[in-house]
């Protein structure tokens, strides 16, 4: 099996000579955590207190948005982080964004999405659901996405850094694995194989081989 990574230690390395940059790219994995939660909770108040949405109607729309942001992430993963640029820029940029995770993939700064790149992110999905959705029900559906990305952001931490022991946890450990060493044009689901086995980028079983 080819070597798919640079050093599989918990190690870093620098990618900016300006200091805050530098500190801006890493993050401690609770970060996103103290930033969304309380957004979440938030943005359900107002869909309770000031919406006044029904509880159903809440909760079709939290599960909405956790579907949607599933496919977000599968889409992100396979065609921006995994983009090729043919420029120098294009390949830094690459780089900072992704190639970096793939050479050092232990590295536990650098394993959730920075505040830097995660709020513009966060904002621009917002105002685009805003527009489709409407200023009431876009409250719980958001909710739903960001409880999405955190189960996101927390499952590839638990991936590269925990032992897994049950079998639903193996299987998703196993399957970004493998996108990691085996194969990084395939596996690009993290939270969830679903996506690859619906658009076919997940991994022959090797007795189909």
């Amino acid at each position: 099996m080819p070597k798919n990574f640079v050093s599989n230690k918990d190690e870093t390395v620098r990618m900016f000579d300006n200091n805050l940059f530098e500190a801006l790219s890493r993050v401690h994995p609770s970060v996103p955590l103290i930033i969304y939660v309380p957004v979440i909770f938030y943005v359900l108040y107002l869909s309770i207190w000031q919406r006044q949405l029904s509880a159903l109607n809440i909760i079709i729309l939290i599960i909405l948005g956790i579907f949607i942001w599933t496919i977000t992430e599968y889409m992100l993963h396979r065609f921006i982080f995994h983009f090729q640029p043919q420029s120098k820029i294009g390949e830094k940029l690459h780089f900072i964004f992704h190639g970096v995770h793939h050479d050092y993939p232990s590295d536990s700064r650098r394993l959730v999405m920075p505040p830097s790149a995660s709020i513009p992110l966060a904002l621009l999905f917002y105002f685009l659901f805003v527009l489709i959705l409407g200023d009431v029900l876009v409250f719980p559906f958001f909710a739903g996405f960001l409880v999405g990305y955190l189960f996101y952001d927390i499952t590839h931490f638990a991936i590269h850094h925990f032992n897994m022991h049950s079998k639903f946890w193996l299987a998703i450990k196993n399957h970004h694995m493998k996108h990691h060493y085996q194969d990084p044009s395939k596996g690009f689901g993290v939270s969830t194989p679903f996506w690859d086995t619906v658009i076919g980028t997940n991994f022959t079983p090797k007795k189909e081989k």
